[in-house]
């Protein structure tokens, strides 16, 4: 699986439909993705946490996030 060599998010709409911040990263083969976009007053990212993740383990860092906002009182 490729790595994570380099990301950035999005902190500020592009669009009033776009509310959303949107993670995009570059893989080490040089392709790039927008991998997923949050909800930041749920949850956040920071670019470095990203850095040398898998496209599976990013999405689970996310799914991880969401279920401990969610079960947080």
């Amino acid at each position: 699986m490729k790595k994570i060599v380099k990301c950035k998010i999005e902190h500020y709409p592009r669009s009033p439909l776009d509310l959303m911040p949107k993670v995009h990263v570059t893989f080490e083969d040089g392709s790039e993705k927008d991998l997923f976009s949050f909800y930041p007053d749920e949850i956040t990212f920071s670019e470095g946490e990203l850095i040398g993740l898998t496209e599976q383990e990013a999405y689970d860092l996310r799914n991880k996030k969401d279920i401990s906002y969610l079960q947080s009182p």
